[in-house]
C-alpha cells in the first residue's frame, strides 16, 4: 500500500480494508503565502482546500445540527496529518541557487470547513534555514507518485508577506505532456496504479520569488 494513501486515508477516516482495495485520486486545491522576515524567506504557508468527495469522508459524523465541524472537532485529523507529512517532504519542493531548501516540521495547523463543508487544512512550513531572495527562490507543490493531485488556485494561488519593497512572485507552467506521458497517465487511471515516480513534478507549476 503506498503511504501516500494513508496519509490521506487517515485524514479522511477511511478503514484499512478500504484504502487496501483502492487506489482513489485526491485532488487539492493549493493556496500558498512566502513569509518573510527580516528581509529573507523564512517559510511557505499553506492551505490545501480538499475535493467534495473527501471532504465529505473528513466531516462524516462531526458537527451539530448539521453544521460544518469546528477546529477543535477536527483537530485529531490535524495531527494525524502532522506526523506523517514529513515522510513525504510535506509535498513542497523548495530550491536556491540550484541547491534544495529543506523545510522544518509544520506549524500552526489546523483544519476548518466551511458552510459547505469542504476541508481546507492550513499549515506553516518554515525553512531549516531562512534564505535572502536576491538570488531566486522556488518552489513546487505536488506528489511525485501523482497518486494526489495539487493543483494551484486560478486566483492569486502565492502571495507574499513581509516582503522587502519591489519582490515579486511569478509562475512558470509546466510544458504540455508528451505522448507517451499522457499514454503512462490513462493507462495508470485504468489501473488504479501510479503512472511513475516523479510525475507529479511534470505536472506541478513553480512559483519563483525573487528580490532585487
Amino acid at each position: 500500500m503506498n503511504r501516500r494513501l494513508l496519509l490521506f486515508f487517515a485524514l479522511l477516516t477511511l478503514a484499512w480494508t478500504a484504502a487496501a482495495q483502492a487506489h482513489p485520486h485526491v485532488w487539492v486545491a493549493v493556496r500558498s503565502e512566502v513569509v518573510f522576515a527580516d528581509g529573507k524567506v523564512t517559510g511557505v504557508r499553506h492551505a490545501w482546500e480538499f475535493d467534495e468527495m473527501y471532504s465529505a469522508f473528513a466531516v462524516q459524523g462531526l458537527g451539530k445540527g448539521g453544521k460544518p465541524p469546528t477546529r477543535e472537532e477536527l483537530s485529531g485529523k490535524a495531527q494525524e496529518i502532522v506526523e506523517n507529512l514529513p515522510e513525504f517532504e510535506f509535498f513542497t519542493f523548495a530550491r536556491q541557487n540550484g541547491a534544495k531548501a529543506p523545510f522544518k516540521p509544520p506549524q500552526d495547523v489546523y483544519l476548518e470547513a466551511d458552510d459547505k463543508k469542504i476541508v481546507t487544512l492550513h499549515f506553516f512550513l518554515p525553512l531549516e534555514t531562512a534564505v535572502a531572495a536576491k538570488k531566486p527562490f522556488s518552489f513546487q507543490v505536488y506528489d511525485p507518485t501523482y497518486f494526489v493531485a495539487f493543483g494551484l488556485e486560478k486566483k492569486e494561488p502565492v502571495k507574499l508577506a513581509g516582503a522587502p519593497a519591489g519582490c515579486s512572485v511569478s509562475l512558470v507552467e509546466p510544458a504540455p505532456l508528451v505522448a507517451t506521458d499522457n499514454q503512462k497517465l490513462s493507462e495508470a487511471f485504468f489501473q488504479n496504479m501510479s503512472p511513475g515516480a516523479d510525475f507529479g513534478m511534470k505536472l506541478a507549476t513553480r512559483a519563483i520569488v525573487a528580490c532585487p
